[in-house]
């Protein structure tokens, strides 16, 4: 199942995260990504949110890292999920205050959906944001 396998290489790359240099092979281009979530209203690509990633998880909070739950793929609607815990500490800039030395333990689903070719198609991310943000000591 080259889809489902696909969809997992890029789940580990984003996670990991090697950023759009690391996940645009298991992509289509100009694949949207949605979430409800206050940090990323403003990213609307799959790309941006590999990039994303990649500034959150090697300069606001290096060292981060996720511990996967559960994976699952469902054929006839060609959607991978994944849902999983990320583990990271605001240690380095960036973020809306300075590092506060604040750890979140932040649950997560993302829900892919897979073209024909067998690359990411499109992305959303089911994610309360707010409860990390609070747990990062950017909220009060």
């Amino acid at each position: 199942m080259v889809h489902f396998e696909n969809a997992r290489k890029f789940f580990t790359a984003c996670e990991t995260p090697l950023g759009w240099a690391g996940c645009a092979e298991y992509v289509e281009p100009g694949a949207p990504f949605v979430a409800q979530s206050e940090p990323l209203t403003e990213v609307t690509t799959v790309e941006a949110y590999c990039e994303w990633m990649l500034a959150f998880g090697t300069v606001t909070a290096p060292g981060a890292r996720y511990e996967l739950h559960s994976a699952s793929y469902d054929q006839a609607e060609a959607t991978a999920l994944f849902f999983a815990t990320y583990h990271a500490t605001h240690s380095g800039p960036g973020g809306p205050v300075d590092p506060t030395g604040q750890s979140t333990q932040s649950h997560y689903v993302y829900a892919i959906r897979m073209s024909d070719a067998g690359r990411v198609a499109a992305m959303t991310k089911i994610w309360n944001a707010p409860w990390a943000m609070r747990e990062l000591g950017w909220l009060t």
